[in-house]
């Protein structure tokens, strides 16, 4: 289940990357950093019991910090 919402997640923020990049509208880009923190969470819960899982929490909490703090101060 885990695995799937990890796809998901991952996919949606391609798909926001490749769509900023072709128009060149870069507003999307908080979203992209939300749903990759999102997807790096998910990964934390797959890894949990093992030695560097501890990153991909630090590594979500920081794209959602500042996934949230681009939208609002954007």
């Amino acid at each position: 289940m885990l695995k799937v919402i990890r796809i998901i997640f991952g996919t949606i923020a391609a798909s926001l990357a490749i769509y900023s990049l072709i128009t060149q509208n870069f507003l999307l880009t908080p979203y992209m950093l939300f749903f990759l923190g999102g997807m790096f969470l998910v990964m934390y819960f797959q890894e949990r019991g093992k030695s560097n899982s501890i990153m991909y929490l630090l590594v979500a909490g920081f794209n959602i910090f500042v996934s949230i703090f681009t939208s609002l101060f954007n």
